[in-house]
């Protein structure tokens, strides 16, 4: 069973060369992924959360074994600096953190990320690679689903990419960027 907690309180390590500073405690972000099914999207963005103190949540029936090469390849030598955790579904995640704010991301939605307001401690919720997240989750929460801008003929941005870019605009409108 997974641990109940509403808010987690991260420090960054000691200030150990030139450029690295010790970091105030805050509460990280979570990046959800629902049934991912490409080992190197999620492998990346493990590390993203590695680089980012933020919790990686890893929901549903996987495309791929834990176990996979090009899932631990693609984290490198970071997966001890990832918190990940497991979920049977959706639901078993929000139960856990009833206070949690769960930011929904999908092409369809109608407000731009950079436009959304986030707050330390979001759950920023990915759908899998070749469908997103379901019409009737987005339908029921338009107020907190986003998307990215996509100009052009391109249908979509590698799951990765955009975790990146959602997660590094979170981290700038909270002041996490900041020196």
């Amino acid at each position: 069973m997974q641990d109940r907690q509403e808010q987690f309180v991260v420090y960054n390590a000691e200030k150990e060369s030139i450029g690295r500073k010790k970091m105030e405690p805050f509460t990280p972000f979570h990046i959800v992924l629902v049934e991912p099914e490409i080992p190197p999207n999620t492998g990346n963005i493990a590390r993203l959360c590695g680089a980012t103190r933020s919790v990686l949540h890893l929901v549903g029936k996987l495309g791929f074994s834990t176990d996979d090469r090009t899932l631990k390849r693609a984290g490198l030598d970071y997966w001890h600096a990832v918190d990940v955790r497991y979920w049977h579904d959706l639901d078993d995640l929000k139960a856990a953190f009833p206070g949690g704010r769960f930011v929904y991301t999908s092409k369809k939605a109608s407000l731009s990320y950079a436009e959304f307001e986030f707050r330390e401690g979001d759950f920023i919720v990915f759908g899998k690679e070749t469908k997103g997240l379901s019409e009737e989750l987005l339908a029921a929460n338009p107020e907190t689903s986003v998307r990215i801008p996509i100009f052009g003929e391109v249908r979509s941005i590698n799951l990765s990419t955009s975790a990146g870019i959602v997660l590094y605009e979170a981290l700038r409108q909270t002041g996490r960027l900041t020196s």
